[in-house]
Order: structure tokens, then sequence, then C-alpha cells
């Protein structure tokens, strides 16, 4: 129960986002705008907020289209695409490029021209030339150009058949004709192509990284999923390729890069009946993620479950006090000085989360969350317990819910220690929030005592971490044969009550 991770420091909060590179990749897109929003720019920018980039866009050409297909193209004057890349690119440092549609050989060479002089460290190329309608996006005069255009990109995007019109071949039918076409493409371009599934028939959906270069662990990198019925495919492959452009700088790789971005599209595409746009393709839910669970999913029914301990926590006489400033100060040494000790067995328990983890995603992100725990520790020690006398021994609460997660980190089961571990997130950072509410409510009031550590339970960073941590949790429990489920849920209900029950100790202790 890491309130310790809301410290004042906001260097020692857990964040779903930070990496090797930096913590806010600034994305550009070069591409085509859709006035419905589900494609092209739109989409881009979408997706590119979605995974905690900062998007920017230069826009190639003006379509007029909706779900059911496109009915004009109006392509700018060249020279102001030149002026708009060059505006950016003299003031802003990029960290990665997508581009999509570039609609004529002018376009495509003022492009290449601009790439050539400032050499993104990421371009992502997604060669739109085929609307999901089936409407041509490029000019026939223009493909010689965009094949010029392929070996300065470090990863390109194509569909079934973009891939086979790239290569001068027929469209596949099958996955293996697919990836040796990627072959050959990556061969001819020196980039990374990312061959997509989505359009062959079956229930699977395979994607694959393949390169001849030897920058993977293998030529040939495959990301198994299984396909989603659905109509609403608009602007799913703008969305993959700026997913990818905002995560590579941060992972470092693109086999990390996919493996995080393949789940968010499959969740995207699951939830597109949601937003109920157009009559034809309809778009995809870019923002599915940062919602509350939906009815009926497994974090659905966990949440059912976290609800009715989460009024538990708010009828405390702890939280009413804390929020009014009532407090006594020893209550609140003692709920300090526990959450150091169990911080300490948390991080070792989230170590463990990670060595079990299917993906280098996954993996990073638990890894990343046991790190702050135990600089949040060590923040704690330095400054607001090092100048008082509290307990150094762990209350009973405390050894009860540390021995109880050690349980679940000796299982075996990534799953259940994955829900076990989640209530630490989830019912703080909800408990969190509605501190922090009726704090802000009272207006701040002055000479409150615990004001500044008020002000820190509306931190974004550990809220965005608790949304990486409910979309793993109910991935694995989607996927998980029901005997695990049950034992997924009995882990999540005991981790919930002992929430409750630490946030009661310190009035038990005094």
């Amino acid at each position: 129960m890491p309130t310790a991770i809301l410290q004042e420091a906001p260097e020692t909060r857990p964040a779903a986002q930070p990496g090797p590179g930096r913590e806010v990749p600034r994305v550009l897109s070069i591409a085509g705008s859709d006035p419905s929003g589900g494609a092209g720019i739109q989409a881009d920018l979408k997706s590119i907020a979605a995974h905690g980039g900062y998007g920017m866009a230069v826009i190639t050409a003006l379509t007029a289209q909706n779900t059911c297909g496109v009915r004009a193209v109006h392509v700018p004057p060249v020279a102001f695409l030149t002026q708009q890349l060059d505006a950016i690119s003299d003031d802003i440092s990029i960290d990665a490029v997508k581009i999509g549609m570039l609609g004529d050989a002018a376009v495509v060479h003022a492009v290449r021209a601009w790439l050539e002089k400032v050499r993104p460290g990421v371009v992502v190329l997604d060669p739109v030339m085929v609307a999901t309608s089936g409407d041509r996006l490029l000019q026939e005069s223009a493909e010689a150009a965009l094949r010029d255009l392929l070996p300065l990109a470090h990863l390109i995007t194509p569909n079934l058949a973009e891939l086979a019109m790239l290569v001068g071949g027929p469209v596949q039918e099958s996955w293996e004709g697919a990836v040796e076409q990627g072959r050959r493409l990556s061969a001819a371009t020196g980039a990374t192509v990312l061959v997509k599934g989505g359009h062959l028939a079956g229930d699977q959906c395979p994607d694959a990284l393949v390169d001849t270069s030897g920058r993977l662990s293998q030529e040939v990198v495959v990301v198994q999923g299984k396909r989603v019925a659905t109509r609403n495919s608009h602007g799913t492959g703008c969305s993959l390729s700026s997913a990818m452009a905002t995560v590579k700088p941060r992972l470092g790789d693109w086999e990390a890069a996919l493996r995080e971005v393949k789940p968010w599209l499959a969740g995207a595409l699951e939830t597109s009946g949601r937003l109920a746009v157009g009559s034809g393709n309809g778009p995809v839910h870019h923002f599915h993620h940062l919602q509350a669970p939906a009815e009926g999913s497994f974090a659905g029914q966990l949440r059912t479950e976290a609800e009715k301990h989460l009024e538990a926590i708010y009828a405390l006489a702890f939280i009413e006090d804390l929020a009014s400033g009532g407090l006594a100060e020893d209550q609140f040494a003692y709920y300090l000085a526990q959450d150091a000790i169990y911080l300490n067995g948390y991080s070792r328990v989230l170590a463990r989360a990670s060595a079990l983890a299917p993906t280098e995603a996954e993996q990073l992100f638990w890894a990343r969350s046991a790190q702050q725990c135990l600089e949040v520790e060590s923040e704690l020690h330095r400054s607001w317990l090092a100048s008082r006398e509290v307990q150094s021994e762990p209350g009973p609460v405390t050894k009860s819910y540390v021995d109880h997660l050690l349980a679940a980190s000796a299982s075996g089961s990534y799953a259940v220690l994955a829900a076990a571990v989640l209530p630490c997130f989830w019912l703080y950072a909800e408990a969190g929030k509605t501190l922090h509410a009726r704090f802000m409510a009272a207006g701040e009031p002055a000479g409150h005592p615990y004001a500044d550590w008020l002000r820190t339970y509306a931190d974004e960073g550990f809220a965005e971490a608790t949304r990486t941590a409910v979309a793993i949790v109910d991935r694995a429990g989607r996927a998980a044969a029901d005997h695990e489920k049950a034992a997924m849920a009995t882990a999540f209900r005991h981790s919930c009550r002992l929430e409750v029950e630490f946030f009661d100790a310190p009035r038990l202790h005094s």
C-alpha cells in the first residue's frame, strides 16, 4: 500500500512510461487529414497521445471522407508542405517521425529531401497506398518515388496489398508467403518490415518483424494474436504505425514496442463498438485503456470487488481525519513507518512479477515499479522518518500483507501474482484521488498539517501506472483458465481486505 509512492519528489513516483529514451517522446506525423477522425493525422495524434507522446502534425493532403469511403483528395502546394516541415525542425527536437499518406510524387520528393537533411532517430513509414475501403490514396505515378523513400525509414508497416505492390508480386493469402515478401522488402530497403496478418483468413492475427540485416534477435520475430471480430477497422494501420513510432524511443527496441502496442490495438478494436461512429468501417477506440474496465471484462469483475473495499476505506476514521487535518501525528508517523517497511517487501514482489512477466514491456513496467518503491522507501527514511522515533518492526497487518504477497509470488503463476499486487495500485490510486478531492473541496485550509502530503495525491504518473497494471491483469485474466481465474480473484480479494486493514492499523496501534 505504497502511500510513499506519492511522496513529494516526483522522480520517485512509479510511472507507466519511463525508459531509455525521452519520457515524453516528441513525435511528428506527416500524413493526410481524415475529417471523420478515424484515420490519418487525426488517428495518429490520438495514438501518440494514448502512448504518452507529444504529437505534432504536418498535413500532406486533405481528404473528403467518412467511414464509408473517400470522396475527394486535395493536395496543398508542396512549397507550403516544406515550410511546415522546416518550421517544426528549426525549433523542436523530434524524437520520432511517422509518415503516412503522401499523395503524389512532388510530396514524396519534398519529404525525402527533408528527411535527408534532418535525419530523425526513428522513422516509421506506413506506405499508405490504398484505403480500407479500397480507394487509392497514392497516385500511380508516385509509386516509384515512394520506393526511393523507403530506405530512409527504420520501420515500414505495409498491409498485405501494399506489401505486394512494393515488391512487385501478388497479394499473399498465406502467412508464409507474406513473411517471404517481408524478407524481400527488408533486403531491398535495409529497413525492418512489420508484416501484418490482419487481412489473412482465420481466427489468428499474427504480426512479424522482419529484418534481413541482423538488427533483431532473429530474422523473423513473430508476435501472435487473435483476430478481433469487428467491422470497425478504419485507421488501424495509421494507429499501429504511429504507436510504434511513439513507443520505440522509450523502449529502444522494435520487438518490445510491438509487444506493447499489439495488445493495446487489440483492445482498441475490441472496444470500438462503444464509439458508435458512422455507418461504415468505424474507427478504433484509441483511449479504451484510460477508461474504467468494461462490465463483463475480467478487470470489470475485479472492480466490483474493489468498490466494496473502497467504501470501507472511505468510512475509516483515519481517512476522515487525514483529509480534515485532525489526524494525530503519532498515527501518521506509524502509518509512514509501516509503509516504508511494506515498500521494501513490495519491491521484492514486483521484482518477482518482472521475472515472470511474458513480455518485455511488462517486465520493464514491474521492474521500474520495484525500483521506485525502494527509492521512495529511502526518501522516507532520509526525510520524514529520520527525525522521529517510530516503530521499526512490521506491525501485524504489514506482516500479513507482505506474507500474502510473498506467497503469491511463490505460487509460480504470473497471473495470480499480478492480481495480488493490483490493489496496491488500484485501491490506493482511487483512495488517494478521493482524499485529494476532499482536501481541495475544503479550499486547502491554512495550517493543515498534511497539506503537502495531500497535494501529491493528484499524481498523474501513478494514475497512469495504475491503468497499466489494470490492463495487464485484465489481459492475464482473459487468457487464464477457469481455475487460475478463481485463484486470481481470491488473491485480489485478500489484498483488498488487507488494504483496508492497512489504513485502519494506525488507529488500532495508538
